[in-house]
């Protein structure tokens, strides 16, 4: 076992704004708009509007006396955006402290001052921090609810001590909520998991770790729920059109649509996340297809699904490369082949794709490849379809300078030999064919196989991590995973515990 994380970050006023350039001491930008009561701040630097604010409170302190009765974990909630600390829990303690409350004590009455401590200058501001994009990424995937919880940051620290260095959190998945703060016509009115984007990612930044922020584009429930005139279209009912029942996707190629999500990535950025990542750039791939009506078959008829997708990535990456941020893409494991029946329904031209982004991440999970090659159990066997797929990939895209950073399984789902052996066994078998770094991928967040299997993979560095060496002559003609090419009748991939 680990020693305990450190679960939050407070940092002083004067460090503070020695690192962020936009701190300011003005008092009105530490008080809370959503709060009831009145709330007062301490600042050296005060303007004059500020006078009146009492020159004996501590730094980074605010008086607050509410107008009604208030629970102190409910105060604690208020301010948890303007504290320097990560938690409610973490800030609600801190207020206890200062002000004496006793633990028994869950209210505080109308009236009563107290003193919030670790309140810092807002905005919170935080950079990018560049990297190459061919630099080694081990990552883990976080929902935006866990990541922004105690839990999440135990696994963070956990990730981060066993030699991981990069964290892929959620902005936005497949039911559209958000997870952050964002003001737009289309965005949710929902709890944000993460109140403070630069705060969080300043978290991340602290442990040196990458910043890789996801967005679920065009599979969107909320929109396609709450605004379906923007959802995909059903010719035979004139309704929005249902996958297989589920009304969850928006018109891939309707600007409306694309301007949020563009519109979304770039504020993502200039909170500081290193790297923007895609997910459902994509049409939907099931349901009956023939009934699917899109924007794009009468504004632009002679487009096919991969047009529009090529054409909403070369605007995205235009608008995203300038605020300093990596731009990667999440695709099917299978586009890979490059079926003619799979690009006409994904519009996923791997092509095309790589020349608009800077990572490729194929969602490779060998548990997916069920019906391909006469594997009975393809779960059980990570280097045949690891190898194969990344062998494909590499292939595809081998003029176009993209790197490949797979997505890797860290779930028992149709795989019984799921194991930190089974983690080692994927991750040597991508990088033997040209993958630069990993992505794991749990539903649950659940890394007990992959922290297990990092010690031996730092143990065993040259195995694991880094480029593969360029191979001899003599050895690059065969790779022990290569076998006689795939039979692809009734291919196909699920999303039943992956993306």
């Amino acid at each position: 076992m680990h020693s305990s994380p450190s679960r939050f970050l407070v940092l002083p006023a004067l460090l503070m704004c020695g690192i962020f350039s936009g701190c300011t001491s003005d008092a009105a930008q530490a008080q809370n708009p959503g709060s009831d009561g009145q709330a007062k701040t301490a600042a050296s630097s005060a303007p004059a509007s500020a006078a009146a604010i009492p020159a004996s409170l501590p730094p980074n302190t605010i008086s607050y006396t509410p107008e009604k009765a208030e629970t102190v974990n409910g105060i604690a909630h208020h301010f948890l955006a303007q504290s320097s600390v990560m938690l409610a829990s973490d800030l609600e303690a801190q207020i206890r402290e200062t002000n004496h409350l006793q633990a028994k004590q869950l209210y505080v009455k109308k009236g009563q001052t107290l003193l919030i401590p670790t309140i810092e200058p807002q905005p919170v501001v935080e950079h990018s921090v560049p990297m190459a994009k061919d630099e080694e990424v081990r990552a883990i995937y976080l929902t935006g609810t866990m990541a922004g919880s105690a839990n999440g940051q135990k696994i963070i620290q956990h990730w981060h001590d066993v030699g991981g260095n990069a964290v892929v959190f959620d902005i936005k998945d497949s039911d559209g909520l958000l997870n952050v703060p964002f003001d737009h016509p289309l965005a949710p009115h929902n709890h944000r998991a993460i109140p403070n984007l630069p705060k969080f990612v300043r978290y991340l930044h602290s442990m040196n770790m990458h910043a890789i922020a996801r967005i679920a584009l065009f599979r969107d429930e909320h929109i396609a729920r709450d605004h379906s005139e923007l959802a995909v279209q059903s010719r035979s009912t004139g309704q929005p059109w249902r996958e297989n029942g589920k009304l969850v996707w928006t018109d891939t190629s309707n600007p409306k649509v694309q301007e949020y999500d563009i519109a979304l990535a770039k504020s993502v950025a200039k909170s500081g996340a290193d790297e923007i990542q895609f997910d459902y750039v994509r049409f939907p791939a099931e349901g009956n297809q023939a009934d699917a009506k899109f924007y794009f078959q009468t504004a632009h008829p002679e487009w096919k699904r991969s047009d529009v997708i090529a054409d909403f990535l070369d605007r995205a990456y235009q608008q995203l490369h300038p605020e300093g941020v990596l731009v990667s893409l999440d695709v099917f494991g299978v586009m890979a082949w490059q079926r003619n029946v799979d690009l006409a329904h994904t519009g996923q031209d791997i092509v095309r794709m790589a020349k608009y982004c800077d990572v490729l991440s194929p969602m490779i999970y060998p548990s997916h490849f069920f019906g391909m090659d006469g594997y009975a159990n393809p779960g059980d066997a990570p280097e045949h379809f690891i190898g194969e797929s990344m062998d494909r990939f590499a292939t595809v895209t081998a003029s176009s300078g993209v790197v490949l950073r797979p997505w890797l399984q860290a779930f028992a789902w149709r795989t019984k030999t799921y194991s930190p052996d089974y983690i080692l066994r994927q991750v040597s078998t991508s990088r033997d064919s040209g993958g630069i770094g990993f992505l794991f991928w749990n539903a649950r967040n659940d890394y007990a196989k992959p922290y297990s299997a990092m010690p031996i993979m730092k143990e065993h560095a040259d195995k694991y991590f880094g480029k593969r060496p360029t191979p001899s002559v003599e050895t690059a003609s065969v790779k022990p995973h290569q076998k006689p090419a795939m039979k692809l009748t009734g291919a196909k991939q699920t999303s039943a515990v992956a993306k």
